[in-house]
């Protein structure tokens, strides 16, 4: 690696990485969805019958054993409980698994920092690319759950795509910093660790930002996540559009945390090869 080569850090470069590795970025994703299950049974098919399997004990126990009721909602049965927590926690294991993998990321791929010329910036599109792919196949299954206890899927569900995009902006930034970080300082992973667990549990994910009061409402709604994970339930499953003006924030924010994030990478990644 020269370390007197210069990166591009704009805005416009972050996409652009995207779209010009656009082909290595879905091959070596593909590579790394496929070797997740090599050498099993079922192979992929575990990527759909996990989270099948979750989604039968959250609507056994909270249908069950708990009898839960989400909130206010006018909805009391545990199925609709369970299905409100398994919107949340798709949107929460998203970000937790690419957030979880980022301070390893780079130190994983040494080989591509020693040996060969290549684009290190796309290693967080991948890991990305991997969780979207898991994450969607959840999305299915939720998806196709509601069909068969309510008869109906909302129509909002298709606007998740565009819910998304802030998530997937400022989970991408994070990762460019982590990644990067985690290279120069080895405790990061560890610190990510207990961050993403208590993150878990101070985000809205096992009850609505409704039920808390008032002053601790307005504190957890400073989380990132908080926001994101309420609107993906309003069109999971709640069948309600999505919040236009606080998308937009949320989007602002996200874009600035993508860039943020991928300008820092992109000015410390010439001490890459010294460190590792």
């Amino acid at each position: 690696m020269n370390p007197h080569q210069t990166y591009k850090t704009s805005v416009v470069e972050l996409f652009a990485v995207l779209w010009r590795n656009r082909q290595l970025i879905l091959q070596l994703t593909r590579r790394e969805v496929v070797g997740r299950y090599r050498g099993s049974f079922l192979g992929l098919a575990w990527s759909f019958f996990n989270p099948l399997f979750m989604l039968f004990v959250y609507t056994f126990v909270f249908t069950v054993a708990f009898k839960a009721h989400w909130g206010g909602s006018a909805d009391t049965s545990g199925l609709h409980f369970a299905f409100m927590l398994f919107a949340g926690l798709i949107v929460f294991g998203l970000f937790a698994e690419c957030i979880g993998r980022a301070p390893g990321l780079v130190l994983a791929n040494a080989s591509y920092v020693r040996k060969v010329v290549f684009p290190l910036e796309v290693l967080p599109w991948v890991a990305l690319g991997s969780a979207l792919f898991h994450t969607l196949i959840s999305m299915s299954v939720l998806l196709i759950a509601q069909l068969v206890f309510r008869q109906h899927v909302p129509w909002t569900c298709l606007c998740l795509p565009i819910v998304w995009l802030p998530l997937i902006l400022g989970t991408m930034g994070c990762v460019w910093f982590l990644a990067s970080l985690g290279v120069f300082v080895r405790d990061v992973g560890q610190l990510v660790g207990v961050f993403i667990m208590a993150l878990m549990f101070l985000s809205p994910i096992f009850y609505p930002l409704t039920v808390l009061p008032e002053k601790v409402r307005f504190w957890m709604g400073l989380n990132p996540l908080a926001f994101l994970i309420e609107q993906s339930r309003a069109v999971l499953v709640e069948g309600l559009a999505p919040d236009w003006c606080g998308w937009l924030v949320a989007l602002g924010a996200g874009l600035l945390a993508a860039w943020l994030g991928f300008w820092w990478f992109q000015k410390t990644r010439r001490g890459f090869a010294d460190v590792i």
